[in-house]
């Protein structure tokens, strides 16, 4: 198993959930085993990485009752024993805090589990520790740095001195740097892409509604979603099929049901691409991107077309991203997070908004380091979504990433995906409540991991996992860190 002082790489680093499954249905590896290594993996590394805010006193025993069932013949399924991080906006009604990465609630205990960590717990996963993020979702000061808390500090790149993604970039990093078999991050605007694609991960951002936001402090009602997060396309699919389902507390989760009986294993397609048409909306990004991250992308449309897909380069999405703007969420916040503050117990003195900019303003040197302008924003709106500019904002938002971007160009182009460099376009996706996967593809020079994303309709994680499967399989494009930095 190797001492604290050494890290366990030889036999742990860059293994997957498959694999881990397999030994330990052959008696060669234990839950408890593989929970114990991480955790000292997570003793040695979060030093230099402010990934980890804590871990779960109980994950050891945890792991250990699941080692008992599987020796009696339960396997509930392939994520039994597997130790899974969770990003520090999700409940968990344990000896954990739930907090967002503030101080404000760095005091403060859920009262019972999210629905998506129940749906964990029942698939048999360690609930291993909560990672850190930045604060209040990436939704506190627009002059925020990527990564940092006033609870947990600055979470730091693995790979250099890169920027590490938001906001779920302590998840990206714990599973980048081998901390972790699957994290789940929350995307409400590019928090699971954006951090997936910095740290040669994958990740995927479901159809809003795929799986359920009850018990995940919120941002957003119309864009909020949970996803897994992992080191390969399997890995997260893993993670993600156990989350899926209906929850009548979040109505939108019904769609759920739209994934019943799909064998999710024979998505992992390696011919998947083979006829399929992808677009590349150059406009959106072209201008953002440097010469060698565009030659990157080229060479991993060129991987595409290797693979039989066919690339229907320079289609229009008719608008671009800055024209969607903030109002939406600016509104949604205040009034999300007011429902979510108010229902926690009377013990939590955090009970609003304006509460957390009080207790912000009376703490200015541990929690203002970058302001809190966004907060202050939401807060001088009414909270009660009756605002004409709220109703305007989300109408003209779903008309132009959806009618006029998004669905214009599936139809008119008869692409199945559209594919973009890094987390470019991702606030079509997330406007619209649309799916998209993260998959890593190469390098810059410096050694900065570069990732591409595919894109799709509603309820299209089938194909779009496949596309990045393929991908995957073809292009090996993820390297560990100990490798890229030896």
């Amino acid at each position: 198993m190797g001492e604290l002082n050494g890290l366990v790489t030889d036999w742990l680093d860059e293994m997957t959930v498959r694999e881990m499954m397999e030994r330990m249905n052959a008696g060669e590896l234990t839950s408890e085993e593989l929970t114990v290594a991480y955790l000292q993996n997570i003793a040695v590394k979060n030093a230099s990485h402010f990934a980890i805010l804590e871990v779960n006193p109980q994950a050891v025993q945890i792991a250990k009752m699941l080692d008992m069932e599987r020796r009696q013949g339960l396997v509930r399924s392939p994520m039994h024993g597997i130790p899974v991080l969770l990003k520090d906006n999700m409940d968990t009604g344990d000896s954990m805090h739930t907090s967002c990465g503030s101080l404000a609630l760095s005091h403060y205990y859920a009262a019972d589990d999210a629905f998506l960590v129940k749906k964990l717990r029942a698939a048999g996963a360690v609930i291993l520790g909560k990672t850190n993020m930045t604060e209040w979702a990436n939704f506190m000061s627009d002059r925020m740095r990527n990564g940092w808390s006033s609870r947990g500090g600055q979470v730091m790149n693995p790979y250099g001195p890169f920027d590490v993604g938001g906001s779920s970039s302590g998840a990206a990093v714990a599973v980048a740097d081998n901390l972790t078999a699957v994290s789940i991050g929350t995307e409400t605007s590019g928090s699971i892409i954006n951090p997936s694609t910095q740290n040669s991960i994958v990740g995927i951002k479901p159809t809003v509604g795929a799986i359920s936001r009850t018990g995940i402090i919120p941002l957003s009602f119309t864009q909020d979603t949970p996803g897994p997060m992992a080191r390969t396309v399997e890995d997260a699919l893993f993670a993600f099929e156990q989350m899926i389902g209906f929850d009548e507390k979040d109505p939108v989760s019904y769609g759920a049901n739209k994934f019943k009986g799909i064998d999710w294993q024979s998505t992992l397609d390696v011919h998947a691409l083979k006829g399929v048409k992808i677009g590349v909306a150059r406009k959106i990004f072209e201008r953002e991107v440097s010469s060698e991250e565009m030659q990157l992308f080229d060479d991993a449309l060129k991987k595409i077309e290797a693979l039989g897909g066919e690339i229907v380069d320079h289609i229009d999405l008719g608008t671009m991203e800055d024209d969607l703007g903030y109002d939406v969420l600016l509104h949604e916040f205040k009034s999300a997070l007011n429902g979510y503050l108010e229902r926690t117990a009377a013990s939590n003195p955090i009970r609003t908004l304006k509460d957390i900019i009080q207790f912000n303003n009376d703490h200015a040197e541990e929690t203002l380091k970058y302001g809190q302008a966004m907060l202050e924003r939401s807060e001088r709106t009414s909270g009660t979504l009756t605002d004409p500019s709220y109703i305007e904002a989300l109408l003209r938002n779903r008309r132009l990433a959806g009618e006029l971007a998004l669905d214009r160009a599936f139809d008119t182009y008869g692409i199945q995906a559209i594919v973009f460099p890094k987390d470019h376009g991702c606030s079509f996706s997330s406007a619209v409540g649309y799916p998209a996967v993260a998959v890593p593809a190469s390098f810059t020079k410096e050694g900065e991991p570069f990732g591409i994303i595919f894109c799709g309709k509603a309820y299209d994680e089938p194909k779009l996992i496949g596309y990045a499967y393929a991908f995957e399989q073809f292009t090996r494009g993820r390297k560990s860190p100990s490798m890229r930095n030896s």
